[in-house]
């Protein structure tokens, strides 16, 4: 596990929650923040009176020591990162009325978060755990709307101790999850509703509002939750009270008989443990009832207690409101409700609970199977860093699921980087942008289906001429963006239109199946040949022309940035038509153009474009994308695009040219600051920078980074893979910015998860579903896999041969198990 101490912990808020059903973060301090949980992303959501506190008595007078469960705000870094705000503490002014630990310490191993309280004060040790199951390939487990809190508690000293563990949640119906919360009032509030779950050996409250209908957007259902003993207050009016309530608690029976057993804890919470008077009935109006769970223990000198506590949520609205790119349209003020699937899954919080409890050694052991996988392998620290946080961005707001099933992304969550433009609540640049997701290779590997319905909503969108427009309307019934300008670039990203190609073969290559292939074969066809015919007029394989890319412009003549995709392209489309029994040219067109494109391209050290005297081209530039496809197409299994040496200089050039350590103001979205290293998108190391570069030249996004990291692992580069990853993560070492959060234009930013490739390229895993084998590398070692229908471990050995142990999934009958000669 990565472990956070000090300074370290300011940043980090590490994502709770299933996917696509809004988050939590845990933050270093202990705190709980970011409360997404209706699904509209909110960097700076903040739910009042909602944490976690401890009373410790004993037996004997004066010892009783009342603690919040989280340590007091880190002081604001002297120069705070630009563009993000993970470190911001909204209730820094406003704790509840105890006293905070004296520290904490922080470690994670997604998808487990662990914080130690330290407090020599305190009489016990406390530690907590929590985590949202997540297992590799399972999409439903890995999609529940809830939170599992799990405190260990330890009597480190000689006397016997009691207390209380006390668990506060807001009831949040109501709540539209952006504006403003004072203590219980806010908008939206009034006529909630707070009912005491009471079931053999499980004490709860159930929150909602009945007043709203039911189609409201915060129409819902919170739930709080234990199986431990627990004396339960369900309305509360402030945090105060709360705290009132465990400080008026007593244990009177088992004082008395001194039996402080289970059932004999059970027994005195269930006759009442404080004199209060409970507030009855519906909240009034425009504000809200908080409620609490006072969970007894008892514990010897040198005695463990562990207590279970759950935060679930059901939110079935989700509506299409947010930003819309293309023309303005008439809607008026039509909602749009597209939902959330995992609402059609549970009728509520408690199905939501139940779900969880009917499955709950499956789901803890194949979480933790994956956790202890990834954190005990033989992968160097900052790959292990790496690749289980690709699994919090998976799971982040960015990210969703409608009622039908089918899934959606923005780019990233709006947050302190896109305010300039577009503010810090909601989606930023919907949906599904293809360019971006170009990046992508974490979701479509962990979770195959999700990936696989993505490439089907791309061709279902596709245009009647062949082109993909490169993000998608929803609802899909309206209108597409079909002949009119888009935005981020103006006109169809030739780029993205690409990588639906390789995309959709990756899809195959994990296991979709022929007749899946069979059936997007034609949208394939049309789409390749609205590129041949739009910008390969000459035939000679070259991509000319305006060129609509991911820097939200046009590229102008031929450029190995969109002619390596169109090589990939080209080579995937050849292995996908041999499998469709399909004759096709595109092995012969692949030779010309890959033959043509170095020619035109190559300066004796990387490939540069020709000077056009086009606003926004690069010309004579280092770009670090310049090798784009040759990272699919190692990804894919396409082998080298280009002659070998060449993409092997280009790779060293783009590392020695573009990885900078120290930076000033360039004038446009500062990602990486002061003494920090980073990889820029674009340099120009023999003079010839344009008058008007490449868009976003100067800035560092991680999802380039990442992508160029793992291509020089493909080629050998370790060394230079290893200073751009270190570089990456040394950025995001919780200091100033949060190892769980990559930003570009947004939060959680979708093209970070190319860090997910970086696993691939390292161990050399290969799945090749119709042929019926699994590609390992030669590097020794035990590493974790995700393999299209299985998940587990791989070990080679230094002999050259190689296992592997399937943990969850399976493999197809006959798969065969290789070990590349070259990897």
């Amino acid at each position: 596990m990565r472990r956070f101490t000090g300074d370290a912990r300011r940043a980090v808020a590490f994502p709770l929650g299933g996917f696509g059903t809004g988050h939590v973060a845990l933050c270093g301090d202990g705190a709980l923040r970011q409360w997404q949980l209706s699904g509209v992303p909110n960097h700076g959501a903040h739910l009042p009176d909602s944490f976690f506190a401890i009373r410790v008595s004993s037996l004997e007078p004066p010892d009783d020591v009342v603690r919040l469960l989280r340590a007091s705000p880190i002081a604001r870094h002297v120069r705070p990162a630009p563009n993000v705000s993970d470190a911001d503490v909204p209730d820094a002014g406003d704790l509840p009325p105890w006293p905070t630990v004296a520290g904490t310490e922080f470690r994670a191993a997604y998808p487990f978060a662990s914080v130690d309280y330290l407090d020599d004060a305190l009489p016990v040790a406390v530690s907590l755990e929590a985590c949202t199951p997540f297992v590799p390939l399972d999409s439903d487990a890995s999609s529940l709307p809830l939170v599992r809190y799990r405190f260990t508690i330890t009597n480190t000293g000689s006397l016997f101790r009691h207390g209380f563990l006390l668990s506060t949640l807001q009831n949040a119906a109501g709540w539209d999850g952006v504006t403003p919360l004072s203590g219980t009032r806010g908008a939206g509030y009034g006529g909630n509703v707070n009912r005491v779950l009471r079931r053999p050996g499980q004490t709860g409250v159930l929150m909602d509002n009945p007043t709203l209908a039911d189609d409201d957007a915060a129409h819902g259902e919170l739930l709080l939750w234990t199986d431990a003993p627990a004396a339960v207050l369900p309305r509360a009016a402030d945090a105060a009270s709360m705290l009132r309530f465990v400080e008026t608690a007593r244990l009177v029976t088992p004082t008395q008989l001194g039996d402080f057993g289970d059932a004999a804890l059970r027994a005195a919470v269930a006759d009442g443990v404080s004199p209060m008077r409970v507030p009855s009935g519906p909240s009034p109006a425009g504000h809200t009832w908080n409620a609490a769970l006072a969970v007894a223990f008892a514990l010897r000198p040198g005695q463990t207690t562990t207590v279970d506590v759950v935060h679930a949520w059901w939110f079935p609205n989700r509506y299409a409101d947010f930003d819309r790119f293309g023309p303005a349209h008439p809607y008026g003020r039509s909602r749009f409700r597209v939902g959330n699937h995992y609402a059609t899954r549970f009728g509520g919080a408690v199905d939501v609970l139940d779900a969880y409890l009917t499955d709950r050694e499956r789901l803890d052991t194949g979480s933790r199977d994956w956790a202890t996988l990834v954190s005990s392998s033989d992968l160097p620290p900052a790959l292990k860093d790496v690749v289980s946080a690709q699994g919090s961005l998976v799971r982040s707001p960015t990210l969703f699921r409608t009622a039908d099933g089918h899934v959606y992304g923005f780019e990233g969550a709006l947050g302190a980087s896109t305010r300039n433009w577009n503010g810090d609540a909601g989606g930023s640049c919907p949906l599904n942008c293809n360019h971006v997701f170009n990046y992508e290779q974490a979701l479509a590997r962990l979770f195959p289906d999700l990936g696989r319905d993505m490439r089907e909503t791309e061709f279902a969108v596709q245009a009647p001429e062949g082109y993909l427009p490169h993000r998608v309307v929803l609802p899909r019934y309206l209108p597409q963006l079909h002949g009119v300008p888009i935005g981020g670039p103006v006109r169809p990203a030739l780029d993205g239109m690409l990588g639906a190609v390789l995309k959709t073969y990756r899809s195959v290559l994990d296991g979709a199946g022929l007749p899946w292939l069979r059936s997007v074969w034609p949208s394939l066809v049309r789409l390749m040949d609205h590129v041949s015919s739009t910008w390969d007029g000459s035939g000679d394989g070259v991509l000319r022309g305006d060129q609509p890319v991911t820097y939200d412009i046009s590229l102008h003549g031929p450029n190995m940035f969109v002619g390596g995709l169109w090589l990939a392209a080209l080579r995937a489309m050849g292995r996908m038509a041999s499998l469709v029994d399909e004759p096709s040219s595109y092995g012969d067109r692949f030779l010309l153009a890959s033959k043509a494109y170095d020619t035109l391209l190559w300066n004796g050290e990387y490939y540069t474009q020709p000077v056009t005297g086009e606003e926004y081209d690069f010309g004579q530039g280092c770009l670090s994308d310049q090798l784009l496809g040759q990272w699919w197409a190692h990804q894919l299994g396409l082998g080298h695009l280009l002659p070998a040496d060449r993409v092997r200089s280009a790779l060293r050039a783009i590392v020695r040219h573009n990885l900078r350590t120290g930076f000033t103001d360039h004038g446009y979205r500062v990602f990486a600051d002061g003494d920090e290293t980073g990889l820029v998108v674009c340099t120009w190391p023999d003079g010839g920078r344009p008058a008007v570069p490449l868009r976003y030249c100067d800035e560092v996004w991680t999802g380039v980074e990442y992508q160029v990291a793992a291509h020089c692992l493909a080629e050998g580069l370790v060394d230079e893979a290893t200073r751009v990853v270190d570089a990456i993560r040394e950025r995001h070492d919780g200091t100033r910015r949060n190892p769980f959060n990559e930003i570009e234009c947004g939060d959680h930013y979708v093209r970070a998860m190319a860090g997910w490739s970086l696993l691939d390229t390292w161990t050399g895993v290969r799945y090749d579903a119709p042929a019926g084998v699994l590609r390992v590398g030669r590097r020794p070692g035990r590493f974790p896999f995700v393999a299209g229908t299985a998940w587990g471990a791989v070990t080679v050995r230094t002999d050259g041969t190689a296992s592997i142990e399937v943990i969850g999934g399976a493999l197809a009958p006959g798969t065969v198990v290789r070990v590349d000669p070259a990897g």
